[in-house]
């Protein structure tokens, strides 16, 4: 999927999203902060997709929500190892990158079906468009952007496909991280 694919749809099926909103980044320190007005209703078994092309912020919302949940060690892009395994205090966390798959059943072939939405953790994953349509569907997709207007920072358009999404989504909103669409 690229970039200019919808937002309020489910990325590999096409389905509607429950309730969509849009937030302006315009440092990372905007990023950071939704990521931490999310981190609350976070629930075990929750599956989060990070799209948005090379340098957009994914990983950097990753390390923010990371340190949200308490975690202060090295937080880096997965892209050669695919998935590291964070072990917090409320569940575990896996985080993905499926940037260097070149087929949509890698991510089968390489065992992560077994992880991703298991009960105990929650999963965030990068380039979710490269996994195909075998790839659970996301409680909450989030679309880091570019800006169009030139200005600096970045346009997080944001998806809740369940009411654990819908959850997250409104809490970034009541945070005043985001407005709804």
């Amino acid at each position: 999927m690229t970039d200019s694919a919808r937002s309020d749809q489910h990325p590999a099926r096409g389905a509607p999203a429950l309730a969509t909103g849009h937030a302006e980044l315009p440092d990372e320190q905007a990023t950071a902060a939704l990521a931490l007005a999310i981190e609350p209703v976070l629930t075990p078994g929750m599956i989060i997709f990070l799209c948005g092309e090379l340098g957009a912020g994914k990983t950097s919302f990753a390390r923010s929500l990371l340190q949200s949940l308490g975690y202060h060690g090295r937080v880096k892009s997965p892209t050669f190892t695919l998935v590291e395994l964070y072990n917090l205090s409320r569940y575990e966390l896996y985080h993905f990158d499926f940037y260097r798959f070149t087929h949509e059943n890698e991510w089968l072939n390489a065992g992560f079906d077994e992880l991703i939405g298991s009960a105990g953790a929650v999963s965030l994953i990068e380039w979710p468009e490269r996994g195909g349509e075998q790839l659970p569907a996301p409680d909450l997709t989030v679309r880091l952007r570019y800006r169009d207007d030139g200005a600096s920072g970045r346009d997080a358009l944001i998806a809740a496909f369940s009411p654990q999404g819908v959850a997250c989504l409104n809490a970034a909103c009541a945070a005043g991280c985001c407005r709804l669409d």
